[in-house]
């Protein structure tokens, strides 16, 4: 193998194992026969071509199946991660409950539902249960300290409301899926360096003082993974990627409405920009469709 040749494959990895495992030899022939004698490292336009139509064909391959029931599962996946982010900074004082609620993600990302279904119900009951004070399972002393990540203690920025409303969101939309039955699609396994990026508590982008701050890691993760909503739902021309950031918007509305009271500009300019996203996912997929004149 040459070593164009190794770089040429290195760029088809861009492309989902199955394309590559059909079309791969062929595609790097043609190029390999295209290409100047002598050359070892493909040109920019090559490379870029790789890179974007291997970009394209993941797409057209996640937009496969029903939008409504993939769209349902993808924001369920998303609330399940801000969930398990809640507890992760609380890990050495709460390691059984953080690891079920681990095990409920992990659940909700393979596609076992009713193994989602009830870890998800035990961590939210409890959940619920802290951020009220109530004693449930075992006997808790709150306020529950953190042990990383963060310096704020356990729901101290939010109530029981808040935080049963973003499990309550993930119970119903794995009743939904089980109610539609059929199997469902195993999530990819980048969800979980989400986890850690939504628990961080920096940095502090927030007026001092502020009694609900946003960190701006947290900010930076979901505004990315919003556009790249949009992106796949322009590409692929498909609401399933709506959906699921309308599900996880409604969470976050939640969230931001349970501090209707002492919200700043940031956290409207959050929430402003969030909406638009989800509302260019939701439009981008019905745009009008080119058609050359004969």
């Amino acid at each position: 193998m040459t070593v164009l040749e190794r770089r040429y494959r290195m760029l088809l990895i861009a492309y989902p194992r199955a394309y590559r495992a059909a079309h791969g030899d062929e595609i790097i022939d043609v190029l390999l026969a295209s290409a100047e004698p002598g050359r070892a490292v493909p040109a920019g336009r090559e490379a870029l071509g790789l890179l974007v139509g291997g970009v394209r064909s993941r797409i057209a391959h996640l937009a496969t199946g029903s939008p409504w029931a993939d769209g349902v599962h993808l924001g369920v996946t998303a609330v399940s991660a801000a969930n398990l982010a809640a507890l992760l900074p609380y890990v050495g004082v709460l390691p059984w409950w953080t690891l079920l609620s681990a095990l409920a993600m992990l659940a909700v990302l393979r596609g076992r539902l009713w193994t989602a279904f009830a870890l998800t119900a035990l961590t939210g009951a409890k959940a619920v249960a802290v951020a009220g004070g109530w004693v449930l399972f075992d006997l808790t002393l709150v306020p529950v300290a953190p042990t990383f990540l963060t310096r704020d203690s356990l729901f101290e920025r939010g109530g029981p409301f808040t935080v049963a409303l973003g499990y309550a969101v993930v119970l119903f939309g794995l009743l939904v899926l089980v109610w539609r039955g059929g199997p469902t699609r195993a999530r990819s396994w980048w969800w979980w360096p989400v986890v850690p990026a939504i628990a961080w508590a920096g940095p502090a982008w927030m007026p001092d003082g502020a009694s609900y701050a946003l960190s701006l890691s947290r900010v930076a993760v979901e505004v990315a993974v919003f556009a790249l909503a949009v992106v796949g739902a322009y590409l692929a021309r498909d609401p399933r990627w709506s959906l699921a950031s309308g599900i996880y918007l409604l969470v976050a509305s939640g969230e931001l409405g349970s501090h209707a009271d002492t919200l700043t500009r940031q956290h409207v300019a959050y929430w402003g920009v969030l909406v638009l996203l989800t509302l260019g996912a939701a439009i981008v997929p019905y745009r009008p469709r080119r058609h050359c004149l004969d």
